[in-house]
């Protein structure tokens, strides 16, 4: 069944005077593939399907690599298939699954199960409420987490200034103050 969600990503790196916020949409037009369009401060699509990633930049010549040289994009286009489907099974078969909350509010923490992968990202948050997931948190072996709101916490975040009020969307639903 396709689907498409909004997202807003928030990148935070030493190297950056403030936080890199990115703007777009997710898109699943079908089981096998995942796109991510970046729209806002740069256009990009990222596609991927079976086991190729594509990325498209204007002006720029096409790229396309194996998911294999990218475990981390791999894990993603698997665990949005199988959370799409409902499918636990699948996730536990990629992560150790820790689901904490309510109906109302909840969090699912996936912990990568392949040493590979577990050598770059330490794990995934991810939060929602009732059947909307809100927000993914991102957290690498090294380094900060990187949150990327989705859905209505998007379209609240296109109002939202700064990454602490990010963050609160994230973590609480709203934004704090």
């Amino acid at each position: 069944m396709p689907a498409a969600t909004p997202f807003v990503e928030v990148r935070d790196s030493p190297m950056l005077k403030s936080p890199l916020r990115l703007e777009g949409e997710y898109r699943r037009p079908d089981a096998g593939t995942l796109v991510r369009e970046v729209r806002t401060p740069y256009a990009e699509t990222t596609t991927l399907r079976g086991d190729e990633a594509t990325l498209a930049r204007a002006g720029k010549p096409e790229r396309r690599f194996s998911l294999s040289r990218a475990p981390e994009l791999a894990a993603l286009q698997s665990s949005f298939g199988a959370l799409l489907a409902g499918d636990a099974t699948a996730l536990r078969e990629h992560y150790t699954l820790d689901a904490q909350g309510t109906r109302e509010r909840w969090a699912l923490r996936l912990v990568p199960r392949d040493p590979k992968l577990a050598a770059r990202l330490r794990d995934l948050v991810l939060h929602g409420r009732g059947d909307e997931l809100r927000c993914i948190v991102t957290t690498p072996a090294k380094g900060d987490p990187q949150r990327t709101l989705m859905a209505s916490a998007a379209q609240a975040a296109t109002r939202a200034g700064d990454a602490a009020d990010i963050a609160a969307l994230c973590r609480n639903g709203d934004i704090a103050g």
